[in-house]
């Protein structure tokens, strides 16, 4: 009997379609369900029936499973206590295409293998497992609403954004009773596999992400939001990476990488591709600030996701951004708590230099609340920049 196919883009309901696929997890049945990576026949891992048919499927028979999660806050059921960094790359890097690989405790994975009724090699290996949270609408809404864990098994077709056809499923047939078909994939290729190894990591698998992807992708982002983005955040943005070269001792010529910090600005309405104002560019320079090489960048969910610390010019740049991405509310705030930073756009370069100053004592109060507490400097550059500051 051939596979159902139902394409998520044809759906009048497409809630109604997710619920099924839902259903048949929890029912034991395999669903084929697209990531922004690959495609994968998932499976629960407390139903036998399943994780039968997922081994017929998979290359490795006789491998750990790949559990896959609805949101990163199912790590702790399944790794236990995070390290530091562990914890940083579940919320830097999920979701998204990175398979992360933990390590487990003795005690914590015969708990988790007793739990799913499971073999503790159907999990883990070298006393570690892997864990994946794609980042596509469809397999998070699927993922949210089955009640036990899903883990998924690449499936090879020769699907190119047509519809999958009776050539591509016929080896499913008997394992899999429905394909949700959401079209090309976003990267089409498999995701990258992270290995944490105490305080530090290694990719252990490049995919979509390639090592240096995933540095920056771990580096602390400050980002400052304004309308047009390029008077106002890309100010903000100059001064802030002069006080924290001067806070971490960082040579004016280098970049923030030694304090794995990175500054960035946007803008809500940008235009991409313009020079910051001259009266902008002048009235940073006299305060140590460089906006020379600016180009104005639009403010995308990407880079809310991606930042640590959002600092706003205005409420309407936080409403703006948090109807992006409403669950980054805990990392938005307003540059000024006491007011909102008017546009200078228009105004001579006296204007300006009046809001540079205005922004410098801002910054720093921020930073001491928000950035130093996360990356404390050491105390003798605290002191060299608090002397070079009475200066």
């Amino acid at each position: 009997m051939p596979v159902e196919v139902q394409r998520l883009n044809d759906q009048q309901d497409p809630a109604a379609l997710l619920g099924r696929a839902a259903a048949a997890l929890d029912a034991g049945e395999l669903v084929v369900l697209p990531t922004e990576t690959v495609y994968g026949a998932a499976g629960r891992l407390d139903k036998a029936a399943a994780v039968a048919k997922l081994r017929k499927i998979r290359r490795d028979a006789t491998g750990p499973f790949t559990i896959h999660l609805a949101s990163p806050d199912g790590v702790d059921a399944l790794v236990g206590t995070l390290s530091p960094l562990a914890r940083r790359m579940t919320q830097k890097l999920w979701p998204g295409p990175v398979s992360i690989v933990f390590d487990v405790a003795a005690s914590q994975r015969a708990k988790v293998a007793k739990r799913l009724k499971l073999a503790e090699t159907d999990l883990f290996i070298d006393g570690t497992i892997t864990l994946r949270c794609p980042d596509h609408r469809a397999a998070t809404a699927v993922l949210a609403k089955t009640s036990g864990s899903v883990a998924m098994a690449r499936v090879e077709t020769n699907f190119s954004g047509e519809p999958f056809d009776a050539v591509s499923l016929s080896h499913l047939e008997s394992s899999v009773s429905l394909v949700i078909d959401a079209g090309r994939t976003r990267f089409a290729k498999p995701s990258t596999i992270v290995r944490v190894e105490g305080d530090a990591y290694r990719v252990v698998r490049e995919g979509v992400f390639d090592e240096r992807i995933i540095k920056r992708q771990l580096e602390t982002m400050i980002l400052f939001v304004c309308s047009g983005n390029t008077c106002r955040s890309p100010m903000a943005s100059a001064l802030a990476t002069r006080i924290l070269r001067d806070r971490y001792g960082i040579d004016g010529h280098a970049d923030l990488d030694a304090a794995g910090i990175r500054v960035v600005s946007a803008g809500t309405f940008a235009m991409p591709g313009l020079r910051a104002t001259p009266q902008a560019v002048d009235a940073v320079s006299d305060l140590g600030g460089d906006l020379t090489a600016h180009r104005s960048r639009q403010l995308t969910p990407e880079l809310i996701h991606a930042a640590d610390f959002i600092f706003t010019m205005g409420k309407t740049h936080a409403e703006s951004t948090l109807a992006m991405s409403p669950s980054a509310a805990a990392r938005v705030m307003p540059l000024d708590p006491a007011r909102d930073v008017e546009d200078p756009i228009g105004s001579d370069v006296s204007t300006y230099r009046e809001l540079a100053g205005h922004f410098v004592p801002l910054i720093e109060s921020r930073f001491e609340q928000t950035v130093f507490k996360l990356h404390p400097p050491h105390p003798s550059q605290t002191s060299q920049s608090s002397s070079e500051a009475k200066k």
